[in-house]
This record gives C-alpha cells, sequence and structure tokens, in this order.
C-alpha cells in the first residue's frame, strides 16, 4: 500500500505544478470529461493523512505532463501558420522537468485515463482493445502511425501484423530493437468497419482530432528527440497537412520543437515490393539516423541501391 499511496501522491504533486502553471498563464477554468473524472476516482486513495503539498488541490486536474499544455484552440485554415504545424503543437507552456518516477506516475495515470476513453461512442462500441503504444517510454525515437488494424485491435498492441513486422526489421536496421523505440498511433481505437468482416478504413479529420490529445502527452513523456510519420493519415493528423505523402517525405518538419519526418507507411512498401521504393524509405530513415547523430556503416549506406 506504501508504493501505491507514493505513487498518488506524486501525481497530485505533479498536478498542482500543472494547475500553478496553468494559472500562471492565464488559464481561469478547465473543462474535465466524465472519463477523465472516473479514471482519477480509480486510483486508490491515500490515508486520511495528505501531503501538504496537495491538500489544496481538489478536484485533481486531467493530465500530469512534462510540458503543461494550454487548452487546445479550434483547428481551422485560419490558425494554422505557414508551416502546417496545428495551433496545439506550437504551445509554448512552461517545461516543468519530471523526475523519473514521476514520469512514470504520469505515465500510468495517463494509460489508465485512455483505457476508460468513450469519447468517440462508435469506437468504444466494436474495439476489443485500446492500442495505447508500446516501447521505451524514455526513446530518443518516436515512431507514429495511423490507427490499429484488426491484428492490433485484437492484441492490443500497434504494429504486430504484416506491416508491422515489416516494421520490426525497419527498426532492426536502422540499429534499434523494438523495445527501445517506441511506436503508437494517431488513434488509440480500430476505426469500426459496420457491416465489413475484413479491411480497414482511414480514421475521420474528427477522430483524430478528438484522440490527438492523448498522443501529445505521450509525446511530451516520452521527449523524443526524432519522430518517424508513417504515411499521409499519421502527416494529415499531426500536422493538418493533406499533400501526397510522396511529395512530404523526404523533408524533416518541426512538431512540438521536434524534428518530424514523414515517410511511407510498411503497408505501401507491402503492396509496392519495388527496390526504388524501399530505397526511398531508406534514405529518410538515414537522415533520421544522421539527425540523431548516429554513425552509418557503408552497408547501412548501401541498402536497397542497384548493384
Amino acid at each position: 500500500m506504501g508504493a501505491v499511496k507514493n505513487d498518488y501522491i506524486r501525481v497530485l504533486e505533479a498536478t498542482e505544478r500543472h494547475l500553478r502553471t496553468l494559472k500562471a498563464d492565464g488559464v481561469r477554468s478547465l473543462n474535465i470529461d466524465s472519463e477523465t473524472l472516473s479514471a482519477l476516482n480509480a486510483v486508490p486513495p491515500p490515508s486520511k493523512k495528505i501531503h501538504p503539498a496537495v491538500a489544496s488541490v481538489n478536484p485533481p486536474a486531467e493530465a500530469v505532463s512534462t510540458r503543461p499544455v494550454k487548452p487546445i484552440a479550434p483547428i481551422n485554415g485560419e490558425n494554422i501558420p505557414s508551416n502546417g504545424e496545428p495551433p496545439e503543437a506550437r504551445t509554448e507552456a512552461k517545461i516543468i522537468p519530471l523526475n523519473a518516477e514521476e514520469v512514470e506516475a504520469a505515465w500510468a495515470s495517463l494509460r489508465s485515463r485512455t483505457a476508460l476513453c468513450l469519447k468517440c461512442p462508435n469506437l468504444a462500441g466494436s474495439r476489443k482493445n485500446v492500442v495505447f503504444g508500446v516501447g521505451d517510454i524514455h526513446a530518443s525515437l518516436m515512431f507514429i502511425g495511423e490507427a490499429p488494424g484488426a491484428d492490433e485491435d485484437r492484441q492490443g498492441e500497434p504494429f504486430v501484423g504484416a506491416a508491422g513486422q515489416l516494421l520490426t526489421k525497419i527498426i532492426k536496421t536502422m540499429g534499434f530493437s523494438r523495445e527501445q523505440v517506441y511506436i503508437a498511433n494517431i488513434l488509440k481505437c480500430r476505426p469500426d468497419t459496420p457491416g465489413q468482416f475484413s479491411g480497414n478504413r482511414k480514421p475521420t479529420s474528427e477522430e483524430m482530432k478528438t484522440c490527438l490529445p492523448y498522443l501529445l502527452e505521450q509525446i511530451d513523456l516520452i521527449k523524443p528527440k526524432v519522430i518517424v510519420a508513417l504515411g499521409a493519415t499519421a502527416v494529415e493528423g499531426l500536422l493538418r497537412k493533406t499533400e501526397p505523402i510522396g511529395r512530404l517525405r523526404g523533408k524533416f518538419q518541426v512538431f512540438r520543437d521536434i524534428p518530424l519526418m514523414p515517410t511511407f507507411h510498411p503497408s505501401y512498401l507491402l503492396r509496392n515490393a519495388a527496390l526504388s521504393e524501399k530505397r526511398k524509405v531508406w534514405e529518410d530513415l538515414l537522415q533520421v539516423l544522421e539527425k540523431l547523430n548516429l554513425p552509418i556503416t557503408e552497408k547501412q549506406r548501401g541498402y536497397f541501391l542497384k548493384g
């Protein structure tokens, strides 16, 4: 019980810091949905002795974050600057460093809230699992795809089907293991396909906008040095850009002050296995390795080149 109590207090202390930062930024009210309150109520309460630093916090606010964020402004074309970064990606809030224990507590709180999410009733009603993400929460490299498919929904883990197996090979070729990076999706539920027994559909803009805050919290806690956006849908969900991925790939973008590399989704390479297309993706990832200041072998530089 001592560990649970300490975790609870750490979450509340971090929440208090979050509230103080919001207050300093001029925020005077917060909207907390019923799912968030349910998740917070699910945390075992501490004993009657409340830590003095958190005695005044009632009720606790949603989201413990390394980078407390201001309420997300409505997204429309007029609010998007020339670089295509949506307002929630540009938040200039004060950064409150968290120690390892605080990050773990914040991560656990985020996971529990995500697992209870009912914001998209059609998705919540058809899903088997919420696909939160997988990997190292202290990773320097983060991969973001679009949404879980049938295999991912069944297993509760992203990128486990055929495209996921190819992504794992790509990660290993880069010199990482799957456990050393973090893998997530824009959507944490599989898009429902009423009346269909197979196949997937693209998430709607509204679904992506609704689910995005969970991903933003993950990014703020992980603080990756580089993000790889896999496919046009991932780029659209993050940057609100709808240009063809063939035009966007290979050119670094900026998302929440983090370099972001758009590239083809692994499923594209399954459909088009031409050596030239594999080389395009690999050239994008060589740029990622360079951005991470990692050594690149001659063997790596020569992959997918014609002999």
